[in-house]
This record gives structure tokens, sequence and C-alpha cells, in this order.
């Protein structure tokens, strides 16, 4: 971002990854909450509950989404204003950043519980692959080749297009393991 728009850029970043680890927090306290009942579930082998609640969890992560998504394009400017002012060159790019970051917060409660769910099923390798292509792999990837492509506007979609790269990846094992694991 310093390439690209200076200091004035990477005040904006700090400000945006600051917003979506407030949202990202939902998800992380959600799927640390459920995950004891995960690995009861699938420990006594009733993998009638299990089942239920990997439903409810993904409709509740749907939820969440939605809600979090709405709110942050709604409440850009407000949350953009907490760190910057309105006059500021800083807030122009924040702003633009929070609407393109946003569509992230569709995928990112998804990706999270796919890798608590296989923490709690004491499967650390597909979590720690998981999150570890979520977090370096995929960001990587994005970072490297979208600034290239759309300026600005590919540092903002980098973290959107990482999270669907994971997204992909966990709804690739969340079948795969489908039937080892009985939700």
């Amino acid at each position: 971002m310093l390439a690209y728009a200076g200091e004035d850029g990477v005040a904006a970043v700090t400000i945006i990854v600051y917003v979506l680890m407030f949202a990202g927090s939902l998800y992380t306290g959600y799927s640390y909450g459920v995950a004891p009942m995960v690995s009861f579930y699938y420990g006594e082998q009733n993998f009638g509950k299990l089942r239920k609640l990997v439903g409810i969890s993904m409709k509740v992560i749907a939820v969440i989404s939605g809600i979090t998504a709405a709110a942050s394009l709604w409440l850009t400017g407000p949350l953009v204003s907490v760190f910057t002012r309105p006059d500021h060159p800083v807030y122009e790019l924040a702003v633009t950043g929070n609407r393109l970051c946003t569509i992230a917060l569709f995928f990112i409660g998804f990706n999270v519980f796919t890798s608590g769910m296989f923490t709690a099923l004491s499967n650390g390798m597909v979590s720690a692959v998981l999150a570890f292509s979520r977090s370096f792999v995929f960001m990587l990837a994005a970072m490297l080749t979208l600034p290239l492509l759309l300026g600005v506007n590919g540092i903002w979609l980098a973290t959107p297009a990482a999270e669907l790269m994971a997204l992909a990846l966990s709804a690739f094992m969340f079948l795969k393991y489908r039937k080892r694991y009985g939700y």
C-alpha cells in the first residue's frame, strides 16, 4: 500500500484491518463457543446432534455474515471517522477500502468455523492447512497479483479474494471429511 498510496494508504489499511478484526471476532467467538459441543457430540458418536449443530452453525454464521456486511456498508462513514476526520485524505481511502473489503465478511465466518470445527474434531492438520492457506498462502497470492491488475482497488480486494479462495478450500475439506466425522 505504501507504494500505491503512500502513508495515507498505510493508515487506511490499518483502519480497515481493525474493522475486519472486530467483525471477525464474532465468528471466532462463536466458533470457540460451539467447539466443545462439536467435540462432545463427536466423542459420544451422536451424529444426529452433531449434524444438527453444524447445520445450525452454518445458518447462524450466514445470518451474522449478512448483518455484519450490511452494518459495515451502512456504517462505513461512522466507523472510519472513529479513526480519522472526514476532511483528511485517509478518510476517503478508508471509506473506499471498507466498502470493497466488506465483501470478505460473507466468507470469513465460514472459514473460521470450518477451521475451528476440524480442531474440535481433533484433526489439527486440516485445521492448520485451512488457517495457513487462508491467512498466508491465499493472501500472499492475492496481494501479489491483484494490485498489479487493479492498483489500489486490488489491495482492497485482496482480502475478499483470499477469503473466497479459502472458502473453496474449506468447502472441499468440509465435503471430503463429511462421512468420516458424520456431520
